[in-house]
């Protein structure tokens, strides 16, 4: 089982609080995209005689690009490997950028899941956080998204953009509740050092400038979870809800959760195969004059150890909210709650999780702040990493 990431590394402009890479001039979309081709076309042997079970268009923004473009994409792809056993073709949306034409080129291509990238129903918090779309245009796209049938409508909110209140907070829930996707993701607002926001707190410009602490983005994550429950959702992850009548999985995220191989394609796009972490290079022509070259457009990679894969695992899983002792006995050799005791006793005293013969379950206040909880169990070597 392996997947393919299509790094599409456009935007119409730059959020104040991202740190992705990316380009808001298309001058050079076509070579670009002739680049990933020929890197596709190079690479696809990595992943011979392996089962293609999800396909992401992430970036940037995948729907930015046209149609004529995004067709020209997939008929190359889908000329070097068989789509027809993939599970999941999940594609990456701003609302703005998206016609009922476009829509529907997107469902033609094999579309299965169509993710959403809403993050807040107030204008002036998408204002002021650069987003370029308005809610204006979320509640034009919705109508048609739900008559193309798209097997899932994923909805990504933010908790904790810079100028939210409790009051817009909770109108954001209420109205996301009203349009009625799959499944809601909720993400908790993160500044690396290298956003906008980042930089103007780091110097000290940023007088009246409303960011709430983790405890607070915590409680709105947590008021989130309570009313989409409430709505007929469960947990799928720390992040994610689904319809209790809709069962739905997300396929790309349970593949790299659990190592599946993943091949990445685009400038600055990560891979993960046979426990090699590959990324391509990050500077713009850097990667067009390798691929020109015919030379692949390696930046660094790493090759991890047994410990190391048992470990990504492990804390890639805890996102889920409980996982298995024995399915990490049975593919390792390993029990995690004697390998790792001392952290999984310490957070149990901490009430983050508790402790079963064959499982551990987060509690909701370890599932809310879980991201915080990992670097326990981090070989000491990566601890107070910067990961950007």
């Amino acid at each position: 089982m392996a997947g393919i990431y299509i790094h599409i590394p456009y935007c119409k402009q730059k959020c104040t609080y991202c740190n992705f890479h990316f380009r808001i001039a298309q001058k050079d979309k076509t070579e670009m995209l002739n680049c990933m081709k020929k890197e596709i076309t190079r690479r696809i042997n990595y992943l011979d005689s392996k089962e293609i079970a999800t396909i992401y268009f992430g970036g940037g923004t995948p729907s930015y690009i046209s149609s004529k473009h995004l067709e020209q994409l997939v008929a190359r792809l889908k000329s070097m490997m068989s789509w027809e056993s993939a599970q999941e073709v999940a594609f990456e949306c701003e609302p703005g950028t998206l016609t009922q034409s476009k829509l529907q080129t997107i469902r033609e291509i094999g579309v299965t899941r169509l993710s959403l990238g809403v993050e807040n129903l107030n204008d002036t918090v998408l204002v002021e956080n650069g987003r370029a779309h308005s809610t204006k245009e979320i509640y034009r796209v919705i109508p048609w998204i739900h008559d193309l049938e798209f097997d899932q409508l994923n909805i990504d909110l933010i908790a904790g953009m810079v100028g939210e209140t409790w009051e817009s907070w909770k109108d954001t829930v209420k109205r996301t509740i009203d349009l009625d996707p799959d499944s809601i993701t909720v993400y908790q607002m993160e500044l690396p050092f290298n956003t906008v926001y980042s930089k103007e707190i780091l110097g000290n410009d940023n007088s009246g400038m409303q960011v709430a602490n983790w405890k607070t983005k915590r409680e709105w994550h947590n008021f989130a979870f309570e009313q989409f429950e409430s709505a007929d959702y469960r947990i799928s992850s720390a992040y994610t809800m689904v319809k209790k009548t809709k069962p739905s999985h997300f396929v790309y995220r349970d593949a790299v959760w659990h190592s599946s191989d993943l091949l990445g394609t685009g400038v600055a796009s990560f891979s993960h195969v046979n426990g090699v972490h590959f990324q391509n290079l990050t500077d713009w022509k850097s990667y067009i004059d390798s691929l020109d070259t015919n030379r692949l457009p390696l930046g660094r990679a790493l090759a991890t150890n047994k410990s190391e894969k048992l470990v990504r695992e492990m804390i890639l899983q805890l996102k889920l909210g409980r996982i298995k002792t024995t399915y990490f006995l049975e593919k390792f050799g390993v029990n995690i709650l004697e390998e790792f005791a001392s952290g999984y006793n310490r957070l149990r005293d901490e009430g983050m999780l508790t402790l079963a013969e064959d499982q551990v379950i987060l509690t909701r206040k370890g599932l809310l702040q879980v991201d915080q909880l990992l670097p326990e169990f981090y070989d000491m070597k990566y601890r107070n990493s910067r990961y950007t």
